[in-house]
């Protein structure tokens, strides 16, 4: 095997820790010591030994000599743990393969030139867009400081996401429903509208009881979610926040006595301020979010520019309908060269449904 094998290795036993390292980054790490993997490791949860210790931890013989390779640069700083440079350090490894440099400002480079400094051999840049591309959200946080966005929606054949009657459960299969709700699990938050709850009122939770079920964020302008809904009801369970444009007064105390949080921002052009609601979310260290929105909200997250990427299902039906909505409402756009583009699509058969994820190439940044 050479570095890219043991890399991918790598790269496999960081994706175990998905939905449970946030903020943290995923990283995985492998010990090889004469051709003989003698340790391997993953950074587990937020908190929990990273992954470099957790394979130094697990190695079967002495790491003195060997090759580590790991997803992530090293930290070199106190946190929820001790610098993982000063335990690579200590047990006399020889070489480090790392896949990726840290964007942390803690760290970025300096975790490398420690190994460097400590006479062991240092080798930056195996399967580099691999070791990036998993850890997408905790890049964009780290460097914006807001959550990234994962936009996503069901539709039919025909572009519908209900019939003209409004019935919409269920479009796709069980197959993708149930990568959906593992999804959940894997942002941060989960983020609907004030339609979505009137209409569907969900739960906006995991099937899945092993997963951390996310921070529910309802968008209620005129604060209308109703006291019975779902995600009033399971509040002291599953942490729900209310984001409106309503002051705090005692209309807002049952949800806050249901165990809801209230958070206030000012509106843009009579619609919540979706970026300036993003700077509020980052400083809660809210690193990611699923946007289950309407088609409403989903136009006016693409004009604002906060989202990232668009997972989108497509079921074999067709609902027709010249009112039936659409999974893009809103205004819309006026001119062609104004349009939304997205890039780097990957299409997947969930079932007999269709599955694409595409980047958003080009957004409308709107200054907050």
């Amino acid at each position: 095997m050479n570095d890219e094998n043991y890399m991918k290795l790598a790269l496999e036993l960081a994706l175990k820790g998905q939905g449970f390292t946030a903020p943290n980054p995923m990283v995985g790490c492998v010990i090889v010591k004469d051709g003989n993997i003698i340790g391997t490791g993953y950074h587990h949860h937020y908190g929990g030994l990273h992954a470099e210790r957790e394979a130094l931890v697990h190695c079967h013989q002495k790491a003195e000599g060997a090759t580590l390779y790991v997803t992530l640069e090293p930290c070199c700083h106190y946190g929820k743990t001790p610098p993982c440079t000063d335990a690579i350090q200590e047990a006399k490894i020889k070489r480090v393969v790392i896949g990726t440099q840290d964007p942390h400002d803690l760290v970025c480079g300096k975790g490398i030139a420690l190994l460097k400094q400590g006479g062991i051999e240092v080798t930056v840049g195996i399967l580099e867009q691999q070791c990036q591309k998993i850890n997408a959200i905790f890049f964009h946080f780290i460097r914006h400081h807001t959550p990234f966005v994962m936009m996503k929606y069901a539709m039919t054949l025909d572009g519908k996401i209900a019939t003209i009657t409004g019935a919409s459960r269920w479009i796709t299969g069980e197959k993708a429903r149930a990568i959906v709700h593992t999804e959940r699990g894997h942002y941060r938050a989960i983020m609907v509208g004030i339609g979505t709850v009137l209409q569907d009122n969900p739960l906006l939770s995991c099937h899945n009881v092993a997963q951390r079920n996310p921070i529910r964020i309802i968008l209620d302008s005129s604060l209308r979610t109703p006291l019975d809904a779902h995600v009033v009801q399971t509040a002291q369970k599953q942490k729900t926040l209310i984001v409106t444009s309503q002051s705090l007064t005692k209309d807002t105390i049952p949800y806050i006595h249901a165990g809801c949080e209230i958070l206030s921002i000012p509106e843009t052009h009579g619609l919540l301020n979706l970026p300036y609601l993003m700077k509020e979310l980052g400083k809660r260290n809210i690193d990611s979010i699923l946007l289950e929105g309407g088609s409403r909200l989903n136009f006016f997250a693409l004009q604002e520019g906060i989202v990232q990427k668009i997972e989108t299902f497509i079921a074999p039906k067709i609902f027709g309908g010249e009112k039936a909505k659409t999974p893009v409402g809103g205004d819309g756009i006026a001119a062609i060269p104004e349009c939304i583009t997205v890039t780097n699509q990957s299409i997947s058969f969930i079932g007999n449904d269709i599955r694409i994820i595409s980047e958003v190439k080009q957004t409308c940044l709107q200054e907050s």
